[in-house]
């Protein structure tokens, strides 16, 4: 019989960069360039408002990891205890499986297409993508120390380029000419920007993937909450000088209508030189971005198995603790996604905010479970009720997301982004139903308890 090797600890400067790593992508980018155009200087109070927001996500998310501690499939046990198995379901496969099978092609075909532009133009774009994707699940396959160690790599690349860029640009150090941006697309102010924080939100999306790999984090009841909180702060410091330096070498209309306008910020600071910075920082952002969820997806398909959600297969693993069949399905997807060219960067935007709206209805139940727990257990022994705040922290978060996805865009795009997400939110409830009810003949939405999922864990 084969031993299952126990996988080393990580600790919090590795949690941190998993946090951010599947934050800082080239779409994040693409989003910080239009939202500097759309508002100005003024986008950067929508980071801060969707970074309060979020760190009151972090809060609740510490709440649940503390009454379940150890569980891989992260919100989705939660919400089973919480709101019942169908919620589980919805909340798991649509918004961190379904969403992100979708716009990771999307970031990683974009990746081929940066280095066959501008260092490889030999090798097609496709099979650029499909090699990156093949050494990423070669990586997860090994286990989580080899992914901290990739992780921990490219978010440092990551960080220092975006913070040294930032820093030139906002000092107006670049080699580039120093422009007068004009005046912003949609107007600067206090509402516009309060109107854009459905697009800073992508700035910050994903903080609580270090949840379902806390079982592999040292001390995970101080570091897992920390790291979260840490990187969203490092997010926000880093964006906000990274985009309020943008704007003084490119207008703010120019940013609006570039395809990729953190590119086009680069190439007019440093010119050439700026252009092959800004190719290596999109790399590293696909890498790490791609790496993240090549290691949480499995992790959290396995942990919706365990817990009767998802088929038994998701939840076996290979001799270094990964389950294997979930990152063979993510993998073999992502290869014939980008491989086959399916996958085109022109309808990125709407396709990250109908994924915002995703997430920001699995935020919603996040906070709404937090809420049931703490009326059901009210003394679990893992429960710290000085650190409640009557609720505030999860009603304030619940309004501000009902606001975004409200606003999260206007016209057309707002039509075809509400499509995408209640189509694929149709399928998953579909599916969930068909599940619960006639596969495994549950209850549709009776809450289990905290001491079964718990259970199915050890």
């Amino acid at each position: 019989m084969t031993l299952i090797k126990s996988p080393p600890k990580i600790g919090l400067l590795s949690a941190i960069c998993i946090c951010v790593g599947l934050i800082v992508a080239s779409s994040c980018l693409l989003s910080l360039g239009q939202g500097m155009g759309l508002a100005g200087k003024w986008f950067v109070l929508s980071m801060v408002i969707v970074a309060v927001l979020n760190l009151f996500v972090a809060f609740s998310f510490a709440e649940l990891h503390d009454l379940m501690p150890n569980i891989e499939g992260g919100i989705g046990q939660y919400t089973k205890v919480a709101l019942g198995p169908v919620v589980s379901i919805i909340s798991n496969t649509s918004a961190y499986v379904m969403v992100n099978a979708l716009a990771l092609p999307v970031e990683l075909a974009m990746c081929g297409m940066v280095v066959h532009e501008l260092f490889l133009p030999w090798l097609p774009a496709p099979l650029l993508g499909v090699i990156l994707i093949l050494i990423l699940g070669a990586v997860n396959y090994r286990g989580i120390h080899l992914f901290s160690r990739v992780q921990n790599i490219s978010v440092a690349v990551l960080i220092f380029s975006m913070a040294a860029m930032g820093l030139l640009a906002f000092f107006k150090l670049g080699t580039g000419a120093v422009v007068d941006p004009g005046l912003p697309v949609v107007g600067g102010g206090f509402w516009p920007a309060v109107a854009l924080s459905a697009l800073a939100f992508w700035l910050f999306i994903g903080i609580e993937f270090i949840v379902p790999l806390s079982k592999d984090v040292r001390n995970p009841r101080v570091n897992v909450p920390l790291a979260m909180a840490l990187g969203i702060l490092l997010l926000l410091i880093v964006q906000s000088l990274l985009g309020s330096g943008m704007t003084n070498y490119v207008t703010y209309e120019a940013l609006t209508a570039a395809e990729l306008p953190h590119m086009l910020f680069a190439e007019n600071l440093l010119g050439r030189a700026g252009l092959l910075w800004m190719g290596i920082i999109s790399i590293f952002a696909s890498i790490s971005t791609g790496n993240t969820l090549m290691g949480a997806i499995p992790n959290i398909l396995s942990g919706m198995a365990k817990n009767d959600m998802m088929p038994a297969v998701f939840a076996r693993k290979n001799k270094y603790g990964i389950p294997v069949a979930g990152l063979t399905m993510i993998t073999v997807f992502l290869v014939f996604m980008v491989g086959s060219g399916l996958t085109q960067a022109a309808g990125l935007v709407n396709t990250l905010l109908a994924a915002s709206c995703f997430w920001l209805t699995s935020y919603m139940l996040v906070s709404l479970s937090v809420l049931v727990l703490r009326k059901r257990y009210p003394h679990h022994p893992g429960r710290n009720n000085k650190l409640t705040f009557w609720g505030l922290p999860q009603i304030l978060c619940i309004l501000g997301n009902i606001f975004m996805i409200w606003n999260i865009a206007e016209g057309d795009a707002r039509v075809m982004i509400y499509k995408t997400f209640f189509i694929i939110l149709g399928a998953m409830i579909i599916y969930a139903l068909i599940w619960t009810g006639f596969i495994k003949k549950q209850p549709f939405f009776k809450g289990v308890e905290i001491s079964e999922i718990i259970a199915n864990e050890e």
